[in-house]
């Protein structure tokens, strides 16, 4: 490994001047041009890299910011990560990531070690169903930034980004009215989970503002799961449940694009076409939904929008702790916007 002393020796300038140098610290200002052109070259003729550990130390920062997802293979997640690195490689700091995999357990040891790699900040991805995590307050005592994607918290300290779900399941719920569709199914998510409520307000919302009558025998509800994945295979099911029912529906809506394709499997396997016989949306727009068959219209989250907010906000709690001021927690709520694809249309 090149060192500073070795920079010194091929610059021919002392140890101490190098370092204030490639440092860049504050005497840097009153070393002439030539004598830093001259280190800078010497240092990138050596392929002189900075001990970033050893400065880490000294200075008492990482560089690094924790990110914790409940579980990676929920589709929900990859945008949502992919804006969460393109903001943090813009500010140079590493994201250090963990899959928790909905145990708590995992989680709070995961935490533990973060905040023993002294992670600056913080971002969490709740993504499923992992709603005990009154733990995080702990971090207001140890002041690290942090910020939720997908829950928001009634804290003051902790801040969060979320999607309007209730004006998300109003637009799909009205996308459907104005096909043409009024005997519509749905599959609501699971009653613990917090995206559910809000969902199934703005359902009832807009019936109630254009007196469209809601089948109770058309309302089934996912049951609760730790696997993302298993929508597909419950919302098969229960379609095919509906189905056998014999109450008839010329649209669905799902609570998310997994269930969503399941819908479509059942119905299909009833030799029922999407969309001519029934229409069908979902919920999210993972990147599957306008890869499928029929491509699936659905409610788009601004996933990538998502994480690069939750990133923008703990990057400026850090600024706030290194300026020693106060930040309250921030909490922004995101609209959703409706992609229309072919799995929708009028009713024959």
């Amino acid at each position: 490994m090149v060192t500073i002393r070795d920079v010194a020796k091929e610059s021919g300038f002392s140890a101490t001047t190098v370092s204030i140098v490639l440092n860049n610290a504050p005497l840097a200002r009153y070393i002439p041009i030539a004598t830093k052109k001259r280190i800078e070259g010497a240092a990138k003729k050596l392929g002189y890299r900075p001990n970033l550990f050893a400065r880490s130390l000294r200075s008492r920062r990482s560089h690094t910011i924790g990110v914790m997802v409940f579980d990676m293979t929920d589709p929900f997640c990859t945008l949502v990560l992919r804006g969460i690195e393109n903001s943090l490689y813009q500010a140079s700091y590493l994201p250090i990531l963990t899959d928790v995999q909905n145990e708590r357990a995992r989680f709070e040891r995961y935490l533990e070690m973060l905040l023993d790699r002294r992670v600056e900040a913080l971002i969490v991805v709740a993504n499923w169903l992992f709603v005990n995590i009154d733990v995080l307050g702990d971090l207001e005592k140890s002041n690290i930034p942090t910020a939720m994607i997908g829950l928001e918290l009634k804290n003051d300290s902790i801040s969060s980004v979320i999607v309007d779900n209730e004006l998300g399941a109003y637009t799909a719920v009205e996308h459907l009215y104005a096909l043409g569709h009024r005997k519509i199914a749905f599959i609501r998510g699971p009653r613990t989970l917090t995206d559910s409520a809000p969902r199934w307000k703005g359902v009832r919302s807009f019936a109630k503002a254009r007196g469209l009558e809601l089948d109770p025998h058309l309302i089934v509800d996912l049951p609760e799961s730790r696997d993302p994945t298993s929508s597909f295979e419950t919302g098969y099911k229960l379609t095919e449940d509906m189905l056998k029912t014999k109450r008839p529906f010329t649209a669905l809506m799902a609570f998310d694009d997994m269930t969503a394709f399941g819908s479509i499997r059942a119905l299909s396997k009833a030799g029922l076409r999407v969309p001519e016989q029934c229409s069908v949306i979902g919920f999210d727009d993972v990147a599957a939904s306008s890869l499928c068959t029929p491509p699936l219209t659905s409610i788009r989250q601004p996933m990538a929008a998502m994480g690069a907010m939750a990133a923008s906000i703990v990057l400026e709690g850090i600024n706030a702790v290194l300026e020693k001021r106060d930040l309250p927690a921030v909490h922004r709520k995101l609209a959703p916007e409706l992609a229309v694809r072919d799995s929708t249309r009028s009713p024959v």
